[in-house]
């Protein structure tokens, strides 16, 4: 079934939850063999965490991309 809504949308509205999940640091859009996906960031992939990714969410594939932790960059300092 193809997507209904944008990606940007979906994204938006299922961030928060995957957000919550522990080990995701972050999501994106992104592409998948050419295709609109959406990216989720791991720090680690565990089988626990594995299984509560979903494989699609609304019609757009769920890519899952382990990064480790993810941090801010410093700000440079003023002068």
């Amino acid at each position: 079934m193809p997507p209904s809504r944008p990606i940007a949308q979906v994204l938006a509205e299922h961030t928060p939850a995957l957000m919550a999940l522990p080990g995701v640091v972050g999501t994106a859009q992104a592409r998948c063999d050419g295709r609109p996906c959406i990216r989720v960031m791991v720090e680690e992939l565990t089988p626990e965490l594995s299984r509560l990714l979903p494989a699609e969410l609304e019609g757009y594939p769920v890519e899952v991309r382990l990064t480790g932790p993810i941090r801010p960059r410093p700000e440079a300092a003023e002068d």
